[in-house]
Formats: structure tokens, sequence, C-alpha cells
């Protein structure tokens, strides 16, 4: 799935099988200069950019008795994560570390399969804030954050340009230009990912918050989707399936189809992750030096954007927990830091990168990134991420395709969130 390039689009993860579910309890830090030293592995979910051997040569060159072995997924978030559960579930000694996506760290913890971290063994200050809530559970860092994402609204500039236009700020500026300027340039007016799969996820939690509701809180224990906020925030989707300026081919979009159809100058808007800057910018691209970006618009102002990316965490079982904590600040240095954005195009945590001259001149979207991200908020905090998932999908899906009013859809998901909080 192409949504887990751009939350992470080379997921790392060096960790060691843990023997099943062990549950939380009380355990130390990981990080300490007593722990254990030795070879890692470090296993990822399909590097598409091939910029992870350098990076790994550099460290086994300086580091010979702790070398890394890169073991690669399939390049599938779903078949990732599967994998990974199964491996930590079956006591086989494989991996060392978990670059895991930021969805799952409340998971991971709450299982057992991540040892909690020392915090001040990591430079958490000098990370964009909002970053390093997506490594927490229940109070403790479980996760250093490793590579980041925010959703931004692609547009067609010339277009906007031409009817003498700005970008949306708002909600209902979105609309009223997706539904009176596109149909004049034969274009389809939005689309984000729309199928029922993680991207829908996303996109249903973006609109909510965009109207100040929200899903969870609490790291789950609390369902508070029962809300004002909620319902206008399905009600933007619905809205703009039934007036037409969200077609009904978008609702079988994911990243990628969500792109191209952008990309081939079909779109007047596009929700999607940043790497799709690039992608539009090359060679070829029928938008490309027509588009641009700008953060998420919300109701009456500036929307949120969800946060997407991908933590290092240490397995529970780790056989050499101090040098998976120095692979885990090795990579999240600021020098490699750099190189994740300028070898692997895959937008870093460390926040001095994004006010860099050299790097806003390489990469233009930066600053607005930058901007998105310090708004953006996690995925809904759940130790049943996957079923809280299922369900916000199913319900995204019955609204859009207009089964469903929002205020029946809100009712039914704040029943089936209770249920799975419950259970949890």
């Amino acid at each position: 799935m192409r949504w887990m390039h751009a939350a992470g689009r080379a997921l790392l993860v060096v960790a060691v099988v843990l023997a099943g579910y062990t549950g939380l309890g009380v355990r130390p830090d990981v990080g300490t200069a007593s722990d254990a030293r030795g070879p890692l592995t470090l296993v990822t979910a399909g590097d598409l950019t091939d910029y992870l051997g350098p990076l790994l040569d550099d460290w086994n060159a300086s580091r010979p008795q702790e070398r890394v072995t890169l073991v690669e997924l399939p390049d599938s978030a779903d078949e990732t994560r599967a994998q990974m559960i199964s491996e930590l579930r079956s006591g086989r000694d494989r991996f060392d570390v978990l670059n895991i996506d930021v969805a799952w760290t409340s998971e991971f913890a709450a299982a057992g399969w991540i040892s909690p971290l020392a915090r001040d063994r990591f430079p958490l200050d000098a990370f964009l804030r909002p970053v390093v809530d997506t490594a927490t559970f229940d109070g403790r860092l479980y996760a250093v954050p490793y590579v980041t994402n925010a959703g931004l609204l692609y547009y067609r500039k010339d277009v906007l340009d031409q009817a003498g236009e700005q970008p949306p700020r708002t909600w209902p500026e979105l609309a009223r230009q997706a539904r009176t300027i596109a149909p004049r340039y034969g274009l389809d007016g939005y689309a984000g990912q729309f199928l029922p799969y993680e991207g829908l996820t996303v996109n249903v939690t973006e609109a909510v918050h965009s109207a100040g509701g929200s899903i969870l809180r609490d790291d789950g224990a609390r369902v508070t989707v029962d809300s004002a906020g909620a319902r206008a925030g399905l009600r933007f989707l619905a809205d703009g399936v039934r007036e037409g300026w969200i077609s009904r081919d978008a609702l079988g979009y994911k990243e990628e189809e969500s792109r191209k159809a952008f990309q081939d100058g079909r779109l007047l808007f596009l929700r999607n992750w940043p790497y799709v800057y690039a992608d539009a910018s090359a060679p070829g691209s029928k938008v490309a030096g027509r588009f641009g970006a700008v953060p998420l618009p919300g109701a009456d102002g500036p929307g949120t954007s969800v946060l997407g990316g991908s933590n290092l965490a240490v397995s529970s079982h780790a056989r050499h927990p101090a040098s998976a904590a120095d692979l885990i600040s090795y990579l999240t240095s600021e020098r490699v830091q750099r190189r994740v954005l300028t070898e692997g195009s895959l937008p870093p945590v460390r926040a001095a990168l994004y006010e860099d001259p050299e790097l806003v001149r390489a990469f233009p979207y930066l600053p607005t990134l930058r901007e998105s991200v310090l708004s953006a908020v996690p995925r809904p905090k759940s130790p049943r991420y996957d079923q809280v998932s299922l369900a916000v999908q199913a319900v995204g899906q019955d609204v859009m395709a207009l089964r469903q009013t929002p205020d029946e859809a809100v009712a039914r998901l704040a029943r089936e969130l209770g249920a799975i909080s419950r259970t949890g």
C-alpha cells in the first residue's frame, strides 16, 4: 500500500522477536550503558529508494562488532504488520528493534512487544513537537520518531490563477471552487483516499478533527466521537459526493490512484502526502510547474492533518539493547536525518532541517509540511487500533456511499468503539 510509503516509505525495524503476549508490566527503560552490545537485525517494509544500504554501510564500517543485518518485509502495510506480529508472538529470535508505523505504537506497547525507552537517551526536544506524541503510550516513551508525514492539499495553481482565485483556506471555499471552477476546466473537484482501507481512516480522522471533533482520548479508554464536530466532518465528505464535487471514482482511490488522477491533470484538488510533490514535478507529469500545495483547510479555518510516518522501537527481548538504542540514535541524528530526506525523499523528524535554506530550495514544500505537522494529530491511540481503524473505515464508507447519514454514522461508531474499548 502506498500509504505506508507515504507514512514512512522505507519502514525500518530493528527488533528481537518476543515470546508471545507478555503484557505491559513494569519494565526498566532501554538505553543504559550496562545494556548488552552486539550484532543487530534491521527489518524494513521495502526500501523502494535504496537509501538504507549506504546508511547501514557507514554504521557497519565504524562498528563491525555491532553489524546490522537488513531484512525487508513485503511492500504492504497490512502484510508488514502481520509478519511483525507473527514473529513477535512466536518467540523466534529473528529481529532486534522495530520501525513501526506511528499508528501501531500503542498496540505494540500494550501487548508488551516493545520496551519503554529512556527519554533522556534521545534529543526529543530537537524533533518536531507533535511527532513525539506518536511514540508514547500510557505516559511512557516506547519508540523514537524516525520519519514523519502530514497531509497536504495539492491544487492546480494554473487553473485557480486563470479563475482569479486563491487556494482554499476553509471547507466552504474548497467546496465552492471544486463545484464551480473544476467543471469549467473539465476537471473533477476533490479527491482523497476514500477506498475502505487505512487511508480512509486517515481521511475521516482528519475531517473529524478539522471540524473540532475527536474520536478517542486517553489512549483509547474514552470514546469522544459522539460530537457535533464528528458529525460535521462526516457531513463534509458526504456533501462532496452528494453535490458531485467528489466524484464516485474517488471512492475507489488509494494514495497512488489519487496521485495519478492529479498528476494526469484530472483533478483540481487532492489531499495526499508530501511524496506527491516530487512525483507531480517530475518530467512527464502533466501538471509539472502548474500546481501548488497548502495546508489542509478546515470547517472555518485551517484544518488538521493526521500524522503519518514511522517510529523506531526496541523489542522487549532484544539481545543487544544498548546497540539497538545506539542505532536508533544514529538513524535519528541530524546528519542521517538529512540523508533520509535527500536520499530517501522521506520527511525527517528533526525540526531544524525544515528551516535549512539549502533543503528548502531543493524541497520547496518543506515550510508548508512543517506547518501541517505542527498542527497535526496522531491517529486514535488504542491497544486495539486495528479494530478501531476497521470501524472508522466501515462508517466512512457507508457515509460516502450515502447509505447512512452522518448522524446515524456517528451514533453507530460511538457504539462500536465503546464495545472495542470495553473488550480491550
